[in-house]
């Protein structure tokens, strides 16, 4: 079992990736938490504090397409490179307003837009070439371990940052322009890759055909399509976790201390679940097990929606983001398994935007939902929900619940 959990890390290439990725998600979690304590602190204003996410998650959508095909026509690792490069300048800038004083809400708005439009471009290269970097029997492993390192870099991120920021948020942003430098330098020990033509890759220039290919495939390709809308959708309905403040104070009766460690729940669970499938990668009935992670996803949210002990609700949360940390480590192995090498970007660029909105949205759906319906039942009606959606995409994607393993699937 050793040597089956270690396989994916024994590739050069892929043990640098990871540790850049680790370090590149730790420095961007620093920097989200420490510039959104910023512009609070700077301007009381929670509108201009949403300004700040909105401006970042802007350019995931306005790029998505052109992203993806750059991915797909030029090295990936330069990609990498430049993206990581625009946000280390960016860290640098903060470091400079905040020793000179110069902090203004323009200032942080312009830096947080360099940031998201440098995740934008860099993102879609950065899962693309992910695949490329050890056999295909070491996949399954490699998204484990990509999974493990990135929610671990999550769990550890907004805590560093906020310890960080209380010191000054000089030492905050320097941080950030720290680990950035060693992603940097983990990424330039990475080899870059040929990106192989395919049938499907659409011209080699910018025409609209060639940027719409990604969007193609996934509509064709009922495999992906399953995947990826059943991710979009059960995230939609179940937005169980948006509304942890007002369970945490309204019904579990905490303070916001304990109403933070809920999400933290969350992510631990993630990190459990991937810290197993490091170890135990699933080899049979993918498919299914895909669908019951979803369902157990759902089942969980409904418990957190009716309960009104505090340890029950942890628990639920936890449920819920190992449950999800499977769906993500099946979609994840599945989606660049099934994309030809050449579409890759622009698939994974595509993919982001569902996920990415779906967040957003889900989010947005569970404020209407609660103020509509009360937070109990928004809840319990989006885990319903979620089951429902399960059970449909069962019956409507049956090349999807039919994966058994993940060495049946390749790229059309």
């Amino acid at each position: 079992m050793a040597g089956l959990s270690l396989a994916a890390l024994r590739h050069r290439d892929f043990a640098y990736y990871v540790t850049s990725s680790f370090l590149w998600t730790i420095a961007m979690q620093v920097q989200a938490t420490a510039l959104a304590w910023l512009v609070y602190d700077v301007t009381g204003s929670t509108l201009k504090l949403g300004m700040v996410y909105f401006v970042e998650f802007l350019p995931t959508v306005l790029l998505a397409l052109p992203s993806g095909h750059w991915a797909d026509r030029y090295d990936r690792r330069r990609i990498i490179l430049l993206g990581v490069a625009f946000e280390l300048a960016a860290a640098v800038a903060l470091v400079l307003f905040s020793v000179l004083e110069m902090i203004s809400v323009a200032a942080i708005l312009a830096i947080a837009f360099i940031f998201g439009l440098a995740r934008a471009v860099a993102n879609p290269a950065a899962r693309a070439i992910m695949p490329s970097l050890l056999p295909k029997d070491d996949l399954p492993g490699g998204v484990a371990w990509s999974s493990a390192t990135w929610q671990t870099a999550v769990v550890i991120g907004p805590g560093l940052g906020g310890l960080l920021y209380a010191l000054g948020p000089g030492y905050a942003f320097g941080t950030t322009a720290a680990l950035l430098i060693a992603a940097l330098a983990a990424t330039v020990m990475m080899r870059g890759r040929t990106i192989e033509p395919s049938a499907h890759s659409g011209s080699s220039g910018g025409d609209l055909a060639a940027l719409l290919a990604g969007l193609t495939l996934i509509h064709r390709n009922k495999l992906l399509l399953g995947a990826i809308s059943l991710d979009l959708f059960a995230v939609l309905f179940s937005g169980a976790t948006a509304l942890i403040p007002v369970f945490a104070k309204d019904i579990l009766h905490v303070n916001s201390d304990w109403g933070g460690l809920l999400r933290t729940f969350q992510a631990v669970g993630g990190v459990a679940s991937a810290a197993v499938l490091t170890q135990l990668p699933l080899r049979r009935m993918v498919g299914r097990r895909l669908f019951v992670a979803v369902g157990i996803f759902g089942v969980a949210a409904i418990v957190f929606g009716v309960s009104q002990s505090y340890w029950l609700s942890a628990f639920a949360v936890f449920i819920m983001g190992a449950a999800d940390m499977v769906s993500v480590y099946v979609r994840g192995t599945l989606v660049p398994l099934a994309t030809p090498d050449a579409l890759r970007g622009r698939v994974i660029a595509v993919e982001a935007v569902f996920i990415s909105g779906s967040n957003e949205l889900g989010g947005t759906v569970a404020g209407g939902a609660a103020a509509l319906l009360g937070p109990v039942a928004a809840v319990v009606a989006g885990g319903g929900l979620t089951l429902a959606v399960t059970l449909l995409w069962i019956r409507m994607f049956p090349v999807l619940r039919n994966v058994d393993r993940f060495e049946d699937v390749h790229a059309k």
